[in-house]
């Protein structure tokens, strides 16, 4: 069977109508999994970057979509297992815990998804941003690698990078632009107008303006962490 190749200069390109949708459960056993034991994929769909290397927003893809890349954990220390995650002008920090993903198959823990923010600066006084990360990694009992293959293989991760979309309690003020963030403004949307024209005299139809009802505001909103920390600055 041919391979399907969907990534052109470490940019997904797919065809009108389609998008990349997977849930975590196929993240990890579909294309991480496959990854790590260098096994045959699905799709040559995911693109090889080191997210580290970059700030969010210049990572490659639509900054306004979620994007998808196969990233290697570096360690921060010779002797340790914490990972690198500073990039040029910021970090990456790791927020609430671990979720573990379960195969709705065997029911076992097949890997764990961690919540990282960004933050512009220099910790521990860095500025947080919107920008989210959903690190996926196989569970321990998920790593074992067959004789041959490629132990470095097992540093493998799968990244979902995203703008959290706030909502806009005021569809007639604009959102701020956060420095750092890449988050456009969002211009207010204009209301209709509605008319009463259950006037008493048909003569003389007098057009009252009746008030309306506030719309949303066409962002969805991501469901935020129960450990999310209020910004305090707008700008690196």
């Amino acid at each position: 069977m041919e391979k399907i190749n969907f990534v052109k200069n470490g940019v997904l390109r797919l065809p009108p109508g389609f998008r990349f949708h997977p849930t975590d459960e196929e993240l990890v056993g579909q294309y991480l999994k496959r990854k790590v034991l260098s096994y045959p994929l699905p799709a040559s769909i995911i693109p090889e970057v080191d997210v580290n290397k970059s700030d969010p927003w210049d990572l490659p893809g639509d900054s306004e979509q979620e994007r998808y890349f196969f990233s290697t954990r570096e360690v921060k220390y010779p002797n340790g297992n914490r990972s690198n995650r500073a990039t040029g002008s910021g970090y990456w920090k790791a927020t609430g815990i671990d979720k573990k993903i379960v195969s709705s198959r065997s029911h076992q823990v097949v890997g764990m998804k961690k919540t990282l923010v960004f933050y512009t600066g220099k910790p521990p006084t860095g500025c947080r941003t919107d920008w989210i990360m959903h690190e996926y990694r196989l569970a321990q009992a998920q790593t074992t690698i067959p004789q041959g293959r490629n132990l470095a293989q097992e540093n493998w991760v799968v990244c979902r990078i995203f703008l959290k979309r706030r909502s806009n309690k005021n569809d007639d003020q604009a959102a701020p632009v956060q420095k750092g963030s890449r988050l456009a403004p969002i211009v207010g949307k204009s209301m209709p107008v509605f008319y009463d024209f259950m006037a008493k005299d048909r003569t003389d139809l007098n057009l009252l303006p009746v008030s309306s009802s506030s719309g949303s505001s066409g962002i969805t909103e991501i469901e935020s962490d129960n450990h999310e920390e209020s910004s305090s600055c707008n700008s690196f």
